[in-house]
């Protein structure tokens, strides 16, 4: 009976643990996404690229001078490849010569842009551009998380199927007398 008692608390538990867990990964994931919003466009919001550009090519988004560097922010080919851009610097919008220059920052550091790299850090020269609003959620807009109830619980599954055991050996009645004599302590786990 011991065994019996031992496996139910482990299902129980194992099934609590999982509900748990489940609704504490909703809750995070609700509780973060209004940081991730608003850290995403700060971060965008932080870097002078204009002043980066205005610095290598005299702010000249699509200048091929022939050096080996091309585009507004100076890339050489290899690092313009190797690090998310298509064709060549120079043909490259804007946007997506910045896009891949946050690859390289991100890889290689301010360093990337030795001289021109001190407009990527704060105090810059040129005001910075304003940092867009965070979305909020309402928490109360929020529906609940509904769980899916058991049709059973896993205290009546083993009463069932030690009954059932029990009915093919011909035991039914002793089976029903263990269970009636131990009703205090089984009603006292969940029976």
């Amino acid at each position: 009976m011991n065994l019996l008692v031992s496996v139910i608390g482990m299902t129980e538990t194992r099934k609590f643990r999982t509900r748990a867990l489940g609704v504490a990964a909703v809750t995070g994931a609700l509780v973060a996404v209004p940081f991730s919003l608003a850290t995403g466009t700060a971060q965008a919001a932080s870097h002078n690229w204009d002043g980066v550009a205005q610095c290598e090519s005299g702010g000249n988004w699509g200048i091929n001078t022939g050096n080996g560097y091309y585009g507004g922010l100076q890339f050489s080919q290899s690092t313009w490849a190797a690090n998310g851009g298509q064709g060549s610097a120079h043909n490259a919008s804007k946007e997506e010569q910045i896009r891949v220059a946050e690859n390289v920052l991100n890889s290689q550091g301010v360093g990337a842009w030795p001289h021109c790299g001190q407009y990527l850090q704060a105090g810059t020269s040129e005001p910075e551009p304003a940092v867009e609003q965070a979305i909020e959620i309402p928490v109360e807009n929020i529906p609940p998380v509904e769980l899916p109830a058991p049709a059973k619980s896993a205290f009546d599954q083993a009463k069932e199927t030690g009954a059932n055991l029990a009915n093919q050996y011909g035991l039914g009645g002793q089976y029903q007398a263990v269970i009636d004599a131990n009703a205090p302590l089984l009603n006292s786990i969940g029976g």
